[in-house]
């Protein structure tokens, strides 16, 4: 093959029509979604770790009181990506996110290059939570008294005796059972527990703004005003999740339309409630004294409300349990359109007859992220999610800067404004953490997207639908049978 071959495959894009009109009727993806149960899904995505966790670890190491800064500027950040994604998702409700995006406008390569990307991402990212959950877990255990043995309570190096995270394994293969039974319970159970969270954050809102003292607020910048960027960088990773959200396109009854409301309303909801959160934690509690961990259950057990600790720590059970669903959820779908096009082997496409959802590759990733959760400790899974996840955000923030000059026909149900500004911004704030991220995460990176070439030049490129419907294609194939 020539390289003039090689290069028309990979820049061969995928065109602008139903992908669903393509696919077997008993293979396609079942619509149940409304746009609030989208948005749930989005929030959910969102709001987890970082709220119970994340807000308290950075007010009392990096940014001090300025922490509520720190979110503004990574939140503006993530509202430039939002914006790219919610224009994609108005003209292609595909399933399958920023593969989706970067196949229909940059070509097939970079499309592999996103999708095969995101696949360790998200996995990493529902075993990294899985983790998180399994210790508040743990600790609720501990206040009822409830002791059990350590070989079960973390992966190896973890801790004395520990041997495997059971409760993080039983997390991840529980979730990949509620997205095997169809969308709608999904829907469903996304939308209850994130409802749930949304109170109990509303909850901490309201009995912590009468426990502020504003001699807390001072010295607003302890650590300079430069910790406000480090302090953005760090809870950056806070606020996405409408970009795994976005893989659930073909599962909504109106794609076009509602996909993105609920990108903007989801990232919207999640800022709103992060603000009057940091605002609450570092007026209650001196920054100094906030408890790195659990932030907020320490506030209130020093306010003299201990009962309430208790409360958000099932509260932060139930929240960040939506944010491996969200993911998992997302890398189901990434996967399943991928094996659609024909870019992974087509038997990941198959959908369960009565309730379909590609269930093959669901009970997968679920033993995938149920192995990483269990086995590996949890700094070393959050390093595999991070700089994937930001290369993403910079395809698509330059894919819909490209479409929107090489393909200004497209009907468009939503428009970002300010262009070229905005996708520019999401642009150059992903690279910027990107390039701050270290030198190892850099070289697992790139040996995933190596194995990744690997797989796409010996045989990817050659099952493509695109291959397989180019002209001459029947041709070659017949060729070489003979």
């Amino acid at each position: 093959m020539s390289l003039a071959e090689l290069r028309h495959q990979m820049l061969r894009r995928k065109p602008l029509v139903a992908v669903e009109d393509e696919t077997p009727t008993d293979e396609r993806l079942a619509k149940h979604l409304g746009v609030w149960q989208l948005t749930a899904i989005g929030v959910g995505g969102i709001i987890g770790a970082g709220i119970f966790t994340l807000a308290g670890s950075v007010a009392n190491k990096t940014t001090g009181p300025a922490v509520l800064l720190s979110f503004l500027v990574a939140g503006l950040a993530s509202a430039a990506a939002a914006l790219c994604y919610a224009e994609f998702a108005g003209m292609v409700p595909k399933a399958g996110s920023a593969y989706t995006y970067g196949y229909v406008s940059l070509g097939e390569f970079v499309g592999w290059f996103i999708g095969w990307d995101l696949l360790l991402e998200y996995i990493a990212v529902a075993a990294v939570v899985a983790i998180g959950v399994s210790g508040y877990f743990g600790f609720l255990l501990d206040q009822v008294g409830i002791t059990l043995p350590d070989w079960m309570l973390g992966a190896s190096g973890t801790g004395d005796g520990h041997v495997v995270d059971v409760f993080a394994m039983v997390f991840c293969l529980g979730t990949a059972w509620v997205l095997s039974r169809g969308i709608r319970s999904v829907g469903r159970f996304e939308t209850v527990a994130v409802g749930i969270k949304v109170a109990l954050v509303l909850l901490i809102i309201v009995l912590g703004v009468f426990q502020i003292d504003s001699s807390n607020y001072t010295p607003y910048f302890p650590y300079g005003t430069g910790a406000v960027m480090t302090g953005a960088a760090t809870v950056f990773f806070a606020v996405f999740g409408y970009d795994a959200m976005s893989t659930a396109a073909e599962e909504s009854v109106d794609g076009k339309k509602h996909l993105p409301k609920a990108i903007l309303y989801s990232l919207a909801i999640a800022m709103v409630l992060y603000v009057l959160a940091t605002l609450v934690l570092t007026g209650m509690q001196k920054y100094t004294e906030i408890d790195p961990e659990s932030g907020f259950s320490s506030a209130f057990e020093a306010v003299g409300m201990p009962g309430i600790a208790n409360i958000i720590a099932v509260g932060a059970i139930v929240g960040i349990i939506t944010v491996v669903l969200t993911f998992m959820l997302g890398v189901t779908r990434v996967w399943y359109s991928m094996s659609r096009d024909g870019l992974l082997p087509e038997w990941f496409a198959k959908t369960h007859p009565e309730r379909k959802v590609p269930t093959r590759v669901t009970w997968i990733v679920g033993i995938g992220s149920a192995i990483l959760a269990g086995l590996l400790p949890i700094n070393l899974v959050a390093e595999l999610t991070n700089i994937g996840i930001l290369s993403a955000f910079v395809v698509v923030c330059v894919a819909v800067l490209v479409f929107r000059y090489t393909r200004p026909e497209v009907p468009r149900t939503f428009r970002l404004p300010f262009m070229p500004v905005v996708p520019i911004v999401g642009v150059v704030f992903s690279v910027w953490l990107i390039l701050s991220l270290p030198w190892e995460t850099w070289a697992r990176f790139g040996t995933w997207l190596v194995v990744g070439l690997v797989i796409y030049l010996g045989c990817s490129r050659t099952h493509s639908k695109l291959q397989q419907t180019a002209p001459g294609a029947q041709n070659a194939v017949g060729s070489a049978r003979e």
